[in-house]
């Protein structure tokens, strides 16, 4: 469990990782977090919005489409990751909040989070 990123709140807007509060879009790499998260067409998910997690080589990818899962992820997206061989979980951030926290213990969890709508 040493380094694992847990997630220990999350409501609209807000998230509280090791403490520390974030208020934009993130990405929770097994090291570090990256914040201010920014995807080229905001509510549509493409390859290149996961060039940094694609570099990292995750086994599990969890996505958090928001608090009402207004940001969609095209099919173009999870086939490019199904064929690198990437398991692709996509939730509402609430769910994927938690499903993140059940599997950080396994090597490879990327977590990115749009926190909003």
């Amino acid at each position: 469990m040493a380094g694992e990123k847990l997630i220990a709140s999350y409501d609209f807007g807000t998230i509280t990782i090791d403490g520390k509060e974030y208020h934009s879009d993130i990405i929770i790499f097994p090291d570090h977090v990256k914040s201010n998260w920014w995807r080229r067409d905001g509510h549509l998910l493409q390859i290149e919005d996961l060039d940094a997690i694609l570099n990292e080589k995750p086994h599990t990818i969890i996505i958090g489409t928001g608090a009402y899962g207004a940001m969609k992820v095209s099919e173009t997206v999870i086939k490019h990751l199904k064929d690198k061989n990437i398991n692709v979980i996509i939730q509402k951030t609430y769910e994927a909040v938690e499903t993140y926290n059940n599997l950080v213990s396994k090597k490879g969890v990327v977590a990115a989070l749009h926190l909003t709508c």
